[in-house]
């Protein structure tokens, strides 16, 4: 073990202590592999981890803690650790989640993590109320924040390494306390070193989501960058209906769920109709926040980059560069609205066209 990770070590003991040897009070959330909890950890030396002074158990910050689950029919658990821990000691962006510490002791595997102060994509996706606050300028910047993260993970690293992320949903999408969207959840992450060929093969297909996973890689189990492109696609009509891809009223009109809908609405000329109902509201409230209102220009921008994301074939999808090039175009038409209406108000001319 490098020393790089020597330092990252955290004791068992302190763990325990902040979580209260895992009550259920700082439980967040559980699936088959691991559990969450969200706490405070007493602040740490980087240089002695393991030691903690009188004065820094003063200093603690928020946490997130996942808990791997080891199971005796299988190793998947103890890959899943090693792979995220492996991943995450090579990645320092400032749109994925940062690794604070680790811990492998007794028989347990911990990764713990900077907390999201604004939870995660999946707690807002469904919530009329919740989703309200989300401007579509906000929407925006929550898509650009993720695509930063996934066209470095594709051809921004170092040394032209390249991450296939493998595993891109809303609950693998958490928010800082600025709002900054981050990517989470590395485990089913797969590093292709320089000069080798861009893809891997899985005979098990390893995706938290079916509605989110690459339809060819499903099929062929051929796991590529342009999987996460697909994946990421469907992240995108999510945030710009306001719902999951797994809604009921979208699985009411086909199994797919969102995706299906997606495709017919614009084939049909009619994708504007599946727009979050809240980013067209116009009351009172709001009448007077230009940035509510969203331009023509930029909504065409986004549904056409995201309808490209989801093509059927890997190879009819775009690079994540070119999305993000469009996401960002589609800002500056947002942009360019909002200064207008401003400059418009500054006149005593009010207007605030859904177009």
């Amino acid at each position: 073990m490098g020393k790089n990770l020597e330092r990252l070590k955290i004791r068992l003991d302190d763990i325990k202590l902040a979580t209260h040897s895992f009550s259920d009070t700082y439980k967040t959330e559980s699936n088959n592999h691991y559990i969450w909890y969200t706490t405070e950890l007493g602040h740490f030396d980087k240089e002695k981890p393991s030691s903690v002074d009188e004065k820094s158990k003063q200093s603690k910050r928020h946490v997130f803690i996942k808990r791997f689950l080891p199971r005796d029919d299988d190793k998947d658990e103890v890959e899943l650790f090693f792979t995220a821990l492996e991943m995450l000691t090579s990645i320092k962006h400032h749109n994925i989640v940062t690794l604070i510490g680790f811990c492998v002791e007794d028989f347990e595997m911990i990764l713990v993590m900077e907390k999201f102060s604004n939870g995660f994509l999946s707690q807002y996706l469904g919530h009329v109320t919740k989703m309200r606050t989300f401007t579509w300028e906000r929407r925006l910047k929550i898509c650009i924040d993720v695509a930063h993260a996934l066209d470095y993970l594709h051809s921004q690293m170092e040394d032209k390494r390249m991450i296939i992320h493998g595993n891109i949903a809303n609950f693998m999408i958490g928010f800082d306390e600025n709002w900054g969207a981050k990517v989470d959840d590395f485990e089913w992450a797969v590093f292709l070193p320089p000069n080798q060929k861009e893809e891997a093969f899985r005979e098990q297909i390893y995706i938290d989501s079916k509605y989110h996973v690459d339809p060819e890689y499903a099929k062929t189990g051929r796991l590529k960058k342009e999987s996460d492109v697909y994946s990421f696609g469907i992240i995108l009509f999510e945030i710009l209906c306001g719902r999951k891809a797994w809604d009921q009223n979208y699985l009411r009109e086909g199994e797919k769920g969102l995706v299906h809908v997606a495709r017919r609405s614009f084939y049909n000329g009619t994708i504007e109709d599946i727009v979050d109902p809240t980013l067209k509201e116009e009351t009172s409230t709001h009448s007077y926040i230009p940035n509510r209102r969203v331009n023509k220009d930029s909504l065409h921008t986004f549904l056409k980059v995201a309808h490209e994301c989801v093509a059927e074939t890997q190879d009819q999808r775009p690079t994540m560069k070119v999305v993000l090039n469009k996401l960002e175009k589609a800002m500056a038409f947002q942009a360019s609205q909002v200064c207008l209406c401003l400059c418009l108000c500054v006149c005593g001319l009010c207007i605030y066209p859904w177009s």
